[in-house]
């Protein structure tokens, strides 16, 4: 009796472990056979497959946005080429490009500034400064500043004026030759600018604080900061002015490629409160033929002071 139960506790652990060793295959068997997608129901490996490229598609579904951020806005690109511009050393003839470009002086009498004229040939000692009454699209008043041969421009819708607390806009359009100081007449209608100029103030201007440099080197210095300090010599605007180059762009009028500027009267000797005084008011005739702007469209041009 002992015997047989020996037996069968040695049958029962033999088969225990008999079927250990099955369940054991068995369950390796299952990991290392192929099995079916979920999915589609395919074969997949149980191998880590090497890893591949990705698709353009899924590159272009997974790739991060790029934010581009705002170009300049006009404004700045604009300052930035005047002050670029006002720095780069030119030539008059090379300056004058523009302004002969947009005329035909086949039709109008404005000179035409050409090479080896004196705006190039003049020696610059004095700078000269002149105002003229523009009787165009719309009445303006041109100031004009000698620097570096030519004459930077700027159009004053309001004109001048003699008091600090005014700020009067001034748009800045292209250069015009020394020679156009003398100017005064009627550009034919349909031409750039067509309509009547009178020289309504002229004369010379310094560049305050200008120290050891010339003049003119003060004043291609200080216009291409974009700050001008000036005192004006003139028969009608006297006294301390600053001319600033504002963020601004142009609105309604002047060269949409250049900045616009302030034009503002410093609290001096020459000063006067608007209510009291206005420039434009109390002179109305040329500066140098006392004529009015009728009396200059009946007589045409004039050259020479």
């Amino acid at each position: 009796m002992p015997a047989r139960k020996t037996t069968t506790r040695t049958k029962s652990s033999s088969k225990s472990s008999s079927t250990s060793r099955t369940k054991a295959r068995s369950s390796a068997a299952q990991k290392t056979a192929p099995r079916k997608s979920a999915a589609s129901g395919s074969v997949a490996s149980t191998k880590v497959a090497r890893k591949r490229p990705a698709s353009s598609a899924y590159k272009s579904a997974t790739k991060k946005p790029v934010v581009k951020l705002p170009a300049k806005s006009a404004t700045k690109s604009a300052t930035k080429s005047a002050t670029k511009s006002a720095s780069k050393s030119t030539t008059p003839a090379e300056q004058l490009r523009e302004y002969q470009r947009k005329r035909d002086f086949t039709k109008t009498a404005e000179p035409a500034g050409a090479r080896g004229s004196k705006s190039a040939a003049r020696k610059v000692g004095e700078l000269r400064f002149v105002i003229q009454k523009h009787e165009a699209t719309r009445l303006h008043y041109d100031l004009r500043l000698e620097i570096d041969g030519v004459m930077k421009s700027w159009a004053v819708p309001k004109g001048p004026s003699a008091d600090p607390s005014v700020k009067r806009l001034a748009m800045q359009v292209e250069d015009h030759p020394v020679e156009y100081n003398s100017f005064e007449g009627t550009i034919p209608k349909g031409e750039y600018g067509g309509g009547t100029v009178m020289i309504w103030d002229t004369g010379t201007y310094t560049v305050e604080g200008a120290g050891d440099r010339s003049q003119n080197a003060a004043a291609h210095d200080e216009y291409a900061k974009g700050e001008l300090k000036v005192r004006f010599h003139g028969k009608r605007i006297r006294g301390s002015y600053a001319l600033v180059r504002t963020k601004g762009q142009m609105r309604g009028g002047g060269d949409p490629d250049k900045p616009a500027w302030l034009l503002i009267k410093h609290r001096d000797d020459d000063a006067r409160p608007e209510a009291d005084f206005d420039l434009t008011s109390e002179y109305t005739t040329s500066a140098v033929t006392r004529r009015t702007m009728e009396g200059i469209r009946e007589r045409g041009p004039v050259y020479g002071e």
